[in-house]
């Protein structure tokens, strides 16, 4: 059991006499302590499945257990008292405008049973852990919009959460802005222990951090697993497409095909995609081809990201020389355990 388990969730609308099933009998579950990302593009039913851990959004038929509590058949004060141990931040702030930073993190506090002293205490120290001290007594239209979201995940840590949602949390931010909230998020991870759902129409975003990955497409999870399988052995189409947009290998191919337009291969050379997991990113196999092989490789686009503590590489390569050599040096690539996928000569792959 993990500290969020959705078992056959169904969510059903109903919108002019017509019925929207925007979850289908879904099933999923969440460990303690995991960064669990969940991406598919808009209308996939990402948010309203997320939505039912905190009850935000109350499934039509199935169970939510968090921390081993049914979550559909608590009592209205109950379910209060345990949306306190949900966080949650959105894509837009939600913050007032009207009030200052400091009173924007103090609202989730102002019925605590805490001390006026304790809680400018807390909220102070949760501006600091945001990295927002000298912010307090600013107004949200004085921030920018990385800055606010600061503001707003300080507030969602207000009452001690163990499981904190980011719901498109970063969809309205520059890539650099993107880029410090997430690993804002991953550093919250880490110190807190705190446990993040991410949902994001950006593969991206879940590259960053996270540590598991369920891909959404319908109402449906059409596939799941860990960072790694997902990156390295996608199954489904949509997910295929997602990686590519992620590591622009998408873009560098169209790129290749245009130069193949103007510059077509000689007789001699292939096109390859050379795809690299773990260990093997360090080999010097490529360096290798032309003394082992009489082999030279023109390297077009290369890519190499760091997943979960492992490297995970792609390359596109001009290959050069006889057919069996060529042949010769491909094998030796899959003994070491590198995929290589052949293109023929207007660069599509040869399936």
């Amino acid at each position: 059991m993990g500290i969020i388990d959705l078992t056959n969730v169904n969510v059903t609308f109903r919108q002019k006499k017509q019925e929207i099933v925007a979850v289908r009998d879904e099933t999923l579950t969440v460990e303690k302590g995991e960064i669990y990302g969940i991406v598919g593009y808009s209308g996939a039913g990402k948010s309203t499945l997320v939505r039912t851990i905190n009850m935000l959004q109350k499934p039509t038929s199935g169970s939510v257990l968090v921390q081993g509590i049914e979550m559909t058949t608590l009592k209205p004060s109950d379910l209060r008292a345990e949306r306190k141990k949900i966080g949650m931040i959105f894509q837009h702030f939600n913050l007032l405008d009207e009030i200052t930073v400091f009173q924007n993190v103090l609202q989730p506090l102002k019925h605590a049973d805490l001390s006026k002293k304790a809680k400018a205490d807390k909220v102070n120290q949760l501006l600091e852990l945001v990295g927002l001290s000298d912010r307090a007594n600013n107004y949200p239209a004085q921030l920018s919009g990385g800055q606010k979201q600061r503001v707003a995940i300080a507030r969602a840590l207000a009452n001690d959460p163990d499981i904190l949602i980011s719901d498109e949390a970063t969809s309205a931010l520059d890539p650099r802005t993107t880029n410090q909230i997430l690993a804002l998020l991953k550093r919250l991870n880490v110190e807190l222990g705190l446990t993040i759902v991410l949902i994001t129409h950006e593969m991206q975003a879940i590259k960053e951090i996270a540590d598991n990955v369920a891909v959404m497409e319908d109402g449906h999870i059409i596939e799941r697993g860990t960072l790694l399988e997902i990156f390295t052995a996608p199954q489904a189409q949509l997910t295929k497409d997602f990686i590519n947009t992620a590591t622009n290998r998408e873009e560098a191919l169209v790129k290749v095909q245009e130069l193949l337009e103007t510059h077509p291969l000689a007789a001699d050379e292939i096109l390859v995609e050379i795809d690299f997991v773990g260990e093997q990113t360090a080999q010097p196999l490529i360096s290798r081809l032309y003394a082992d092989y009489g082999v030279s490789a023109n390297i077009l686009y290369s890519n190499m990201e760091i997943l979960t503590k492992t490297p995970v590489g792609t390359a596109l390569a001009v290959l050069k020389g006889t057919d069996e050599k060529k042949d010769e040096a491909i094998e030796a690539f899959s003994k070491n355990n590198v995929k290589i996928v052949k293109f023929n000569a207007g660069g599509q792959a040869n399936v």
